[in-house]
């Protein structure tokens, strides 16, 4: 585990981080006794929520990634009324984190914005969603189908596997990127005549402000993460329509 987290009963908040590849969200909530969670309010408290973009360095890079972190968890201190001395905690689920180096660089990041004793937690998203499900206890099966995909599983003896997750580029099949893959190749077959005629191809165009597919593939150099995520939108818009 790439961690420096325990249980703290000292006053204070802990922030919440749930980074992916289309947008980052922070929660800010106070420290709860984690000694029975069935005794857990429900709802849990939350004093403050802040979004922002994309926290995945392997789609924006690790200046934009720290960047995006750094602004989330300061936004929601912020509408909480609240600063920096009063954490304790900081728990991040990144997609992307997938070795422990991954993990260190996150933790260094995060240790240049809070003084020494403040706990840091680590881990790929998908251990975060696995987790907000069964109220921390890591046993059972997850399956991420988002931007990305990931699919993880825990024991209750510590074993753990895990499939998909390796990008746009070697996989995630049934994510929005995977999706979207396949709605861009069938617009440029149809427009190099290879395939039939797709409802896809007007829509898009129409949506991008585009004259032909082939403009396509300068959206894709500029932006290939964002524009991705974006046509599995327009996608979804015409399967709904239609």
């Amino acid at each position: 585990m790439g961690s420096e987290f325990d249980c703290c009963s000292s006053e204070g908040v802990i922030l919440g981080v749930d980074g992916g590849a289309t947008s980052t969200v922070c929660v800010c909530m106070p420290l709860l006794p984690f000694s029975d969670h069935r005794h857990f309010p429900d709802p849990l408290p939350i004093l403050a929520r802040a979004v922002a973009g994309c926290s995945n360095y392997n789609s924006v890079g690790e200046n934009a990634a720290r960047e995006t972190l750094e602004q989330v968890m300061a936004e929601a201190l912020s509408k909480a009324g609240l600063n920096h001395s009063v954490v304790r905690a900081v728990c991040l689920g990144i997609s992307g984190v997938n070795h422990p180096t991954d993990q260190e660089m996150f933790l260094n990041w995060i240790r240049h914005i809070f003084p020494g004793h403040v706990k840091i937690h680590v881990e790929n998203d998908a251990v975060a969603a696995l987790a907000s499900g069964t109220m921390g206890k890591l046993h059972g099966c997850v399956l991420i189908a988002g931007t990305g995909c990931i699919a993880y599983g825990f024991r209750d003896d510590g074993r753990e596997a895990r499939a998909a997750g390796a990008g746009p580029v070697l996989g995630d099949w049934g994510s929005g990127y995977g999706i979207a893959a396949q709605g861009l190749t069938a617009i440029v077959r149809a427009h190099d005549g290879r395939g039939p005629e797709t409802m896809l191809t007007n829509c898009v165009l129409e949506t991008l402000h585009l004259s032909s597919p082939d403009e396509i593939i300068g959206y894709l150099r500029v932006q290939f993460c964002e524009y991705y995520a974006y046509f599995y939108v327009i996608a979804d818009k015409v399967l709904v329509k239609n």
